[in-house]
């Protein structure tokens, strides 16, 4: 397990293929070397939360980005949304919902519970790795978070 100083990524995602791709296209640009995956919603929040499995990780230390998936298994990505977003010191996290569902319902209530930004994963994979890579560099090296 990766030293939760180090965290950068938090990648939930229950696709083994979509998981590979979307490290690939943080590697090519040398932002996967600390990414954490998580492979269901309970997963995600036992880690975020310090519970289960990863009892003992300090809940104070989190990961600069979330990137989340939304049809999960265990616990669904809009319940993983709206623990992070109801959490204290959690909701500054920001969190870029990566899905394959163009529902409205799941657009509007993303941004309703407070995600930073929705995208629809493309099928086109050249076109996949564009945009993994954007939200990358976007997140960890333009966007200023708060202290």
């Amino acid at each position: 397990m990766i030293n939760a100083t180090e965290l950068e990524i938090l990648l939930v995602e229950d696709n083994p293929a979509d998981c590979e791709l979307t490290i690939r296209a943080l590697r090519r640009r040398n932002l996967a070397n600390r990414v954490t995956v998580a492979m269901d919603g309970a997963q995600a929040l036992d880690f975020l939360f310090g519970r289960g499995d990863y009892e003992g990780r300090s809940p104070d230390t989190h990961p600069r980005l979330i990137l989340l998936d939304l049809k999960l298994p265990k616990v669904d990505g809009l319940e993983v949304l709206r623990a992070i977003k109801a959490d204290e010191q959690m909701r500054s996290i920001p969190v870029v919902v990566l899905t394959s569902s163009r529902e409205e319902r799941d657009i509007v209530e993303s941004y309703r519970l407070g995600v930073n930004s929705y995208i629809v994963k493309p099928v086109d994979f050249d076109k996949f790795m564009e945009a993994v890579t954007e939200v990358g560099l976007y997140w960890l090296l333009l966007n200023e978070p708060p202290r």
